[in-house]
């Protein structure tokens, strides 16, 4: 496919990605890429099955049936050109390796890859992906948070640092935010409130919350953690 086919790319013009390869149309990757274009990102899906792509046609600024574990179907499909690229094949473990380890080649699109264990995750760490992903593992994580019933949103980022929806335990109502000492007494922060029927906002070291608020808590898993479940 000639490299005109689709428009050229510029990823070194914004650090927001304008164009998308998904390469993998499964549950995880075609939603991920139909969000993506409802955005207004430009979408290129790949996928090996005709039916898959078929039922993409007219959703997905292009889609195309191909072999991506073949650098030259890549480079016609202009892969290389494209801001980001995901890795979405789940099903077939070397499929997934072997286009990844093509896509690195490139040298270009910043690469995200979906793992379904331990081990193909860190097959792909140790061929440089930086971007490892395991939905059912890490949405199994959060919805385990969420059915324990103090954490009501629960997002975990590297180094062990987690962001945590939650109410505000009794010691830390009734009283300005700046005279609590949190950092020092829990190792945590209160960064946002939000009052009930009105919207979020960051909190000041004046804030001070009631029992029917709303917090965002930030801080290392074990103590934002321990934090949220304060009577």
């Amino acid at each position: 496919m000639a490299r005109n086919f689709f428009s050229s790319h510029s990823a070194a013009a914004s650090d927001k990605a304008s164009s998308v390869v998904v390469i993998g149309l499964g549950r995880f990757g075609g939603s991920l890429a139909l969000e993506l274009e409802a955005q207004g990102t430009e979408v290129l899906g790949i996928d090996a099955n005709e039916e898959i792509v078929q039922s993409f046609n007219g959703h997905l600024t292009h889609v195309v049936r191909a072999d991506s574990t073949k650098e030259e179907v890549l480079r016609q499909l202009s892969v290389h050109e494209f801001d980001r690229a995901v890795v979405g094949i789940g099903s077939d473990i070397e499929a997934s390796i072997l286009t990844t380890s093509r896509i690195l080649k490139f040298q270009r699109p910043q690469i995200w890859a979906k793992a379904i264990s331990e081990p193909h995750a860190e097959i792909l760490g140790q061929l440089g992906v930086e971007h490892v992903i395991r939905p059912e593992h890490d949405m199994g994580k959060r919805v385990a948070h969420l059915v324990l019933g103090s954490i009501l949103d629960y997002v975990e980022f590297e180094d062990d640092f987690v962001m945590i929806r939650t109410t505000p335990p009794a010691g830390v109502r009734d009283r300005p935010l700046g005279v609590l000492g949190l950092r020092d007494k829990y190792g945590i922060t209160i960064v946002a409130v939000k009052r009930p029927g009105g919207t979020w906002g960051h909190t000041t070291a004046q804030t001070v919350l009631y029992d029917d608020d709303q917090i965002i808590v930030q801080g290392s898993k074990s103590q934002a953690e321990k934090f949220s479940t304060l009577p």
